[in-house]
C-alpha cells in the first residue's frame, strides 16, 4: 500500500515573481513522494470570485487557500494542496488554486494566459469560476480559451501541411473535463419560457450565431473553443452565500449562517468532483502519479521560461526518458533479487543455470514492460537486454569459478592421501604401478560420486590427472614386474584414454556453446513476445483514444449542423409566415375589390 501524502495546508507550486514563472522545489519534493495515482483539480477565474473557497471545501477544510476580500488578487502563481482522495482509495487529490485573472496590478495578461494554459495541461478536471450569468461579458472574460492554440502544442513537430487548428484538434485527447461554476447567480434558469438545468443552461449559452460578420465570429469563437476542446462539460450555479458585507468573513462563518441553498449547491459540487473527476492520464492511458506530475510541471514551465510553447508530446517524451531509465533499473533489481534467491553455485549443469536465468529474465522484462512507455525505437529495452546478457555471462563466469574452486578442494581432499603415498614410495616396488592405477581409479570413482561439483568437474579432473602423468609414467617405467611389451601397451592405452577424454571435452564445449546460442535465441524471442503484446495493448489504447477524439469531433460537427438546420428551419418558417400574411392581405384586398365591382 502506497503511503498517503496529506499536506496540512496549501503551498506554492509555481511562483509568479516579477512576471516570471518559477517552480518551487519544496513542492516538487512533495510530489516526488506521492506514489499513488493523482486526481488533479484546477480552478481558474477572475480575482475575487471565490475560487479559493471552493477549493478549501474540496480539501475538506474551512480555510487553507487564501480568500481575497479586496480588489487585489491574493493567490499568486499556482498553489497546490495534496490530500487523500475522499472517495477513491489509493488515490491522492491534488488541488491547484490559481492566481486570479485580470488583477489590476499586473498591467498585461501575458502571465494570465500562461497560468490558464498550465492549469489545463496539469489538471484532469478544469474548473472555470465566474460571477453571475453566462453572457457575452462572461464569454469575453474567457478569451484565454481562444488563445490556447497559440499557447499549447500537442505535437513536437507537426506535419508541414498541418496548421495550428489541425494540431489543436488533438487537444480533446488530453484536455481535462470542463466545469463552469457560476457564483452569485440570481436569475431563473429558463429559456423561451422553459425551465433548464444548469447543464442545459450551459449548452444553451454555447449556441452559435449564424453569420460570418466580424461580430458573429467574435461571438462564436470562445463558444467554439469550449465546445471543441472540452467534450465533457458540466455547470453549477451558486446563490450568494451571505450578505455582501459578510463576505469578508466567509471562511469563519458556520454553514448554519450561510444561505441553505448555497450550502447544498457547494455540497453537490464537491460530490460531483469527488465522484466524477478522473485520474490524470497521458496519451496511451498512462496514469500520472506524483513524480510524473512533477516532471510535467518542470517540462511545461521550462518551456515557457525558454520562450517555447508547452508541448504535450515533448512532456511525455521527457517523462518517458526518466521513467524508462528507472524501469530498466527496476527490472535489473528484480532480476538480481530473483537470481540471488534461486541460484545456488555451483549449478549442476549449464542448462540448470540458464533455466533459472530465463525465468528471472522473463520476469525482469515483465517489470520493464509494466513500468515503461513511449520507448522510442526500443532504446531502453535494448539497454535492458544488454544488461541482462552481461549479468547472465557474469553468472556463468561465477558458476565456472565456483565449480573449479569446489572441484579443486575436492581433489585435494580425495587425492591428497594418494600423493602422500607416492612421496613415501609406497608404489616404488614390483607391481606398484598396477596398485597405483587401481587406487587412482577408485579415487576417480569416489570423485565422480560427489554431487553438485558443477560444470568444471571433468575439466578440472582432466587437468589434475595430466599434471600427474609424469608420476604415473615414472612408476610404469620403474616397475620391474612389467615386460617392455606390457609397458608399451599401457602407454598406448593411456594415450587412447587421453584422446577419448579430449574428444569428450570438445563435445562438452560444443554442447555449452549450443546451449548458450539457444538461450540467446530464447531471450530474443521473449523480448519480441512481450514487446509485441505491449504494442498490441498500446495499439488498442491508441485506437480507443482516436475513436474517442473522432467521436467528439463528429458529435460537435453534428451539433453545429443541427443548430444550423434549426436556424434555417426557423428562418424558413418565418419566411412562410411572412408569405402567408402577404397572401392573406392580398386575398382580402382582392375580395374587397371584387365586392365593390
Amino acid at each position: 500500500m502506497a503511503p498517503e501524502i496529506n499536506l496540512p495546508g496549501p503551498m506554492s507550486l509555481i511562483d509568479n515573481t516579477k512576471g516570471q514563472l518559477v517552480v518551487n522545489p519544496e513542492a516538487l519534493k512533495i510530489l516526488s513522494a506521492i506514489t499513488q495515482p493523482v486526481v488533479v483539480v484546477a480552478i481558474v477565474g477572475l480575482y475575487r470570485t471565490g475560487k479559493s473557497y471552493l477549493m478549501n471545501k474540496l480539501a475538506g477544510k474551512k480555510n487553507g487557500f487564501s480568500l481575497g476580500s479586496t480588489v487585489k488578487s491574493h493567490t499568486k502563481g499556482i498553489w497546490m494542496w495534496c490530500v487523500p482522495h475522499p472517495k477513491k482509495p489509493e488515490h491522492t487529490l491534488v488541488l491547484l488554486d490559481t492566481e486570479g485573472l485580470g488583477d489590476i496590478e499586473k498591467g498585461d495578461n501575458e502571465n494570465d494566459s500562461w497560468i490558464f494554459a498550465l492549469a489545463i495541461l496539469l489538471s484532469s478536471t478544469f474548473v472555470y469560476n465566474s460571477m453571475g450569468t453566462i453572457n457575452q461579458q462572461a464569454m469575453d472574460q474567457l478569451y484565454y480559451v481562444t488563445e490556447l492554440t497559440h499557447r499549447i502544442r500537442s505535437k513536437s513537430s507537426p506535419d508541414e501541411n498541418e496548421n495550428e487548428v489541425e494540431d489543436s484538434a488533438d487537444f480533446v485527447s488530453f484536455f481535462p473535463d470542463f466545469v463552469w461554476t457560476l457564483r452569485d447567480f440570481s436569475l431563473d434558469l429558463e429559456a423561451d419560457g422553459q425551465p433548464l438545468t444548469p447543464d442545459e443552461y450551459l449548452t444553451y449559452s454555447l449556441k452559435l450565431k449564424k453569420g460570418t460578420s466580424q461580430k458573429d465570429e467574435t461571438f462564436n469563437l470562445p463558444r467554439l473553443c469550449i465546445r471543441k476542446f472540452f467534450p465533457k462539460k458540466k455547470c453549477f450555479v451558486f446563490d450568494r452565500p451571505v450578505h455582501r458585507r459578510k463576505l469578508a468573513q466567509l471562511e469563519k462563518l458556520q454553514d448554519e449562517e450561510l444561505d441553505p441553498e448555497f450550502v447544498q449547491q457547494v455540497a453537490d459540487f464537491c460530490s460531483y468532483i469527488f465522484s466524477n473527476s478522473k485520474t490524470k492520464t497521458l496519451s496511451g492511458g498512462i496514469q500520472v502519479n506524483g513524480p510524473r506530475l512533477e516532471s510535467l510541471v518542470l517540462t511545461y514551465v521550462n518551456a515557457i521560461s525558454s520562450g517555447d510553447l508547452p508541448c504535450m508530446e515533448n512532456a511525455v517524451l521527457a517523462l518517458a526518458q526518466i521513467e524508462n531509465s528507472a524501469a530498466v533499473q527496476k527490472a535489473i533489481a528484480h532480476y538480481d533479487q530473483q537470481m540471488g534467491q534461486k541460484v545456488q553455485l555451483p549449478a549442476e549443469s549449464l542448462q540448470e543455470l540458464l533455466d533459472l536465468h530465463r525465468d528471472s529474465e522473463r520476469e525482469a522484462i515483465e517489470v520493464f514492460m509494466k513500468n515503461s512507455f513511449k520507448d522510442v525505437d526500443q532504446m531502453f529495452q535494448r539497454k535492458l537486454g544488454a544488461q541482462l546478457e552481461a549479468r547472465r555471462d557474469d553468472f556463468c563466469k561465477q558458476n565456472s569459478k565456483a565449480s573449479s574452486d569446489c572441484c579443486m578442494a575436492l581433489l585435494q581432499d580425495i587425492f591428497g592421501p594418494l600423493e602422500e603415498d607416492v612421496k613415501q614410495g609406497t608404489f616404488s616396488k614390483p607391481g606398484g604401478y598396477r596398485l597405483f592405477t587401481q587406487k587412482l581409479q577408485e579415487l576417480k570413482n569416489k570423485y565422480y560420486q560427489v554431487p553438485r561439483k558443477g560444470i568444471q568437474a571433468k575439466e578440472v579432473l582432466k587437468k589434475y590427472l595430466e599434471s600427474k602423468e609424469d608420476v604415473a609414467d615414472a612408476l610404469l617405467q620403474t616397475d620391474q614386474s612389467l615386460s617392455e611389451k606390457e609397458k608399451a601397451i599401457e602407454v598406448e592405452r593411456i594415450k587412447a584414454e587421453s584422446a577419448e577424454a579430449a574428444k569428450k571435452m570438445l563435445e562438452e564445449i560444443q554442447k555449452k556453446n549450443e546451449e548458450m546460442m539457444e538461450q540467446k535465441e530464447k531471450s530474443y524471442q521473449e523480448h519480441v513476445k512481450q514487446l509485441t503484446e505491449k504494442m498490441e495493448r498500446e495499439r488498442a489504447q491508441l485506437l480507443e483514444e482516436q475513436e474517442k477524439t473522432l467521436t467528439s469531433k463528429l458529435q460537435e460537427q453534428a451539433r453545429v449542423l443541427k443548430e444550423r438546420c434549426q436556424g434555417e428551419s426557423t428562418q424558413l418558417q418565418n419566411e412562410i409566415q411572412k408569405l402567408q400574411k402577404t397572401l392573406k392581405k392580398k386575398t382580402k384586398r382582392y375580395m374587397s375589390h371584387k365586392l365593390k365591382i
